[in-house]
């Protein structure tokens, strides 16, 4: 195959964006997308060179796996042994779990299958994540896993059959990235079955790269095309955003421009021309090294910054990971690469005892909660090193006690024996207190039911604008139907709590707005709030105080309707991440925090909507029990002030979720309520 360095230049321009992206220039919003180039770019190169060898009779799977472990595996074991030793500096007990579990699913090309698994609420957001980009190499790597003994099998049956097979299969996937998009986001960014169509758009062009390349195009055409695909790519980089459904129909934007130019460019093109400057086609060369060096250097710069790093350590790192990959690409890929100086024999071995390596590191890292004996803990935080934040929420819900119908999501919890039951409805702050719930409900003999509505908002009304589609509104009515009839059935009250703030603070405002600040030096970190649209019956985008509270009322009504409403009232964010802070303080001073609070006065003007329309809600309606956290985390402890630790307890276990005793000051009215007899609903 013959070299064309206008695909070095391609993977320039798709490496940069994607690590300008991740550093947080919003001027690549749509940086991201070169991912979705690189996957085109791979199908395209893989694609040719396994067809050439066929067609020869020399394709050998040990050799091509040979190639593939050449190229992918020696820099991804440099990056990632390097990343080792800061992890085990600077991350914390839970982080460092999470890390370790990293490090065995990359080296099994099953990271995006962990990462998937992992999204949620109470997971450390991605950008912490030394090891999250290797996503992208596991969808790959389980791509060229599965395609060449495709090949292999559907051969006899020729290219015809072999491209109708192909097509169908793309067809399947794109369409279901487009459904997942709006409705699984999460598994649709992160699995091969929706992102195997952009590979399988670079294999289409290399199948029909041949007969493409003798068709008589005229060279003004030959231009256009070809320029108009760099724009496509180009328009993707800067107009899409986070807030772009992904990978769903947009993301034929990005593949088809790639598609164009790999297609049409010839040496004549004044594309090839801008893309083959050595500029483009040496950071080509380095692309794929660059792309393994900058999300450590990003991930471990913001986590050791206690606020939002600077926009000129973001540059810096991400410069930094320009000459780190030279090194590597000259030091490390190229002599690898070299069959004569390097066996294949060495290849294999090294490889299966360096994975064999990470994976012990893994599995013992996760075994052992991050290796939090490494860690000198103050004895008020000993216990939270113990159990992740994760497994606090979670382990209640034994994975026989799950169930999902008619949309709708059931855990059962507590006394399941028990014909009383109470439901949990809500997000990672009802999660939160969902431990210290069931340990209530078994000791009083009643049954915990947690719920939640499959792919729609806390408030049936209000979803996220980046997934806002028509359908939406219909499909979460629905569901919230289903769930009342599911209530009225099976329940006698519901337990409602959400991080209220979230849904219906205003959106527009710079970010400082939005993020918590409780001006006594506690400020949330790394807020990329999600924007929410509040939707009226016909469908049309709202967010003005009456749409929220129709929103909200439409949501608390429908539930009174069929159950008593344990409603809890916003609980205080506090600004500062409690673990680190007491770690950094008894680093500091040898001693436990003894407390942390801040004025009343702004939890009171953060919560003000929301508290209004509690309190107006509880006043005229005897089915809403009110939970008020404000007594039992302000003025019950400390008058006027809100209180994050108190006699060196913390109740939060980072800015906002509580732990197991800030859980507890939640649960115990709860549990008063229910002794004291709840009113008859139905």
């Amino acid at each position: 195959m013959r070299y064309r360095a206008e695909i070095d230049g391609l993977r320039a321009v798709a490496v940069v964006p994607v690590i300008l992206f991740h550093a947080g220039f919003e001027t690549f919003s749509g940086g991201f997308v070169g991912v979705d180039v690189f996957f085109v770019i791979s199908g395209y190169l893989i694609t040719s060179i396994i067809l050439t060898e066929m067609d020869e009779g020399k394709f050998s799977l040990i050799n091509f796996y040979e190639r593939r472990a050449r190229r992918i595996l020696p820099a991804l074991f440099l990056v990632m042994a390097f990343c080792v030793p800061f992890a085990w500096l600077w991350l914390m007990p839970f982080d460092m779990k999470d890390f370790a579990r990293s490090l065995a699913t990359v080296s099994t090309f099953s990271s995006n299958i962990s990462f998937w698994r992992e999204s949620g609420y109470f997971d450390t957001h991605t950008e912490l994540k030394p090891l999250f980009h290797t996503w992208s190499l596991a969808v790959e790597e389980q791509y060229y896993i599965l395609f060449p003994l495709f090949l292999l099998l559907a051969w006899p049956l020729g290219k015809r059959w072999i491209v109708a097979m192909l097509v169908a299969v793309a067809l399947l996937s794109l369409g279901a990235a487009h459904w997942g998009a709006y409705n699984k986001p999460a598994a649709t960014f992160y699995l091969l079955p929706t992102r195997g169509w952009e590979i399988l758009l670079g294999c289409f062009v290399a199948i029909n790269f041949q007969r493409i390349s003798e068709w008589k195009i005229p060279s003004a055409l030959r231009q256009s095309l070809t320029l108009l695909g760099l724009l496509l790519i180009a328009f993707a980089i800067f107009a899409f955003s986070e807030r772009t459904p992904f990978p769903s129909l947009y993301a034929l934007v990005p593949t088809l421009g790639i598609v164009l130019v790999i297609a049409f460019t010839t040496e004549r093109t004044l594309v090839h021309r801008i893309l083959s400057v050595r500029v483009l086609t040496g950071m080509g060369l380095i692309s794929y090294s660059a792309y393994l060096w900058h999300q450590p250097l990003l991930a471990f710069g913001k986590y050791k910054s206690l606020y939002d790093p600077s926009m000129g350590l973001m540059a810096f790192l991400s410069a930094l990971s320009v000459p780190l990959a030279y090194l590597s690409w000259k030091f490390v890929e190229l002599p690898f690469r070299n069959r004569v100086y390097i066996t294949r024999r060495t290849v294999f071995a090294s490889s299966a005892v360096l994975s064999g390596c990470f994976i012990a590191f893994g599995l013992s890292g996760v075994a052992n909660d991050g290796f939090s004996g490494r860690i000198e803990f103050p004895p008020n935080i000993k216990w939270m090193s113990l159990s992740a934040k994760i497994n606090a929420a979670g382990d209640v819900c034994e994975p026989e006690m799950v169930d999902s119908f008619e949309g709708i999501n059931v855990c059962y919890f507590g006394d399941i024996s028990s014909d009383k039951s109470i439901a949990l409805y809500g997000d990672s702050h009802a999660e939160a207190i969902r431990e210290q719930l069931d340990i209530a409900l078994k000791a009083k003999g009643f049954r915990g039911i947690s719920v939640d509505l499959d792919g729609c908002e806390v408030v049936p009304r209000i979803v996220e604008e980046k997934s806002y589609r028509a359908s939406s509104f219909g499909k979460c009515t629905s569901q919230f139907e289903n769930l009342k009839n599911y209530l009225s059935r099976n329940t006698q009250a519901v337990v409602v709590a959400s991080r209220w703030t979230t849904r219906l603070y205003p959106v527009s405002g710079a970010i400082e707005d939005l993020q918590f600040n409780n001006r006594v030096g506690g400020v949330e970190k790394f807020v990329r709030y999600r924007e929410y649209v509040a939707l009226n019956p016909d469908q049309t985008y709202a967010f003005d105080g009456a749409a929220k509270k129709e929103a909200l009322y439409h949501l608390l009504l429908g539930l009174a309707e069929v159950n008593t409403v344990m409603l809890v009232y916003p609980v205080p964010e506090v600004g500062w991440d409690i673990f680190r802070t007491n770690l950094e303080y008894y680093a500091d001073t040898g001693t436990a925090l003894d407390e942390l609070s801040f004025p009343k006065s702004m939890y009171l003007g953060r919560n003000r909507f929301v508290l209004n329309v509690f309190d107006e809600i509880v006043g005229e309606d005897q089915r809403f029990v009110p939970i008020r956290t404000e007594s039992a985390f302000c003025d019950d402890i400390v008058a006027d002030r809100c209180v994050a630790q108190y006699q060196t307890i913390p109740l939060y276990y980072d800015d906002h979720h509580v732990s197991d005793e800030g859980a507890r000051l939640i649960v115990e009215p709860l549990i008063e309520a229910l002794e004291a007899g709840l009113p008859q609903t139905h």
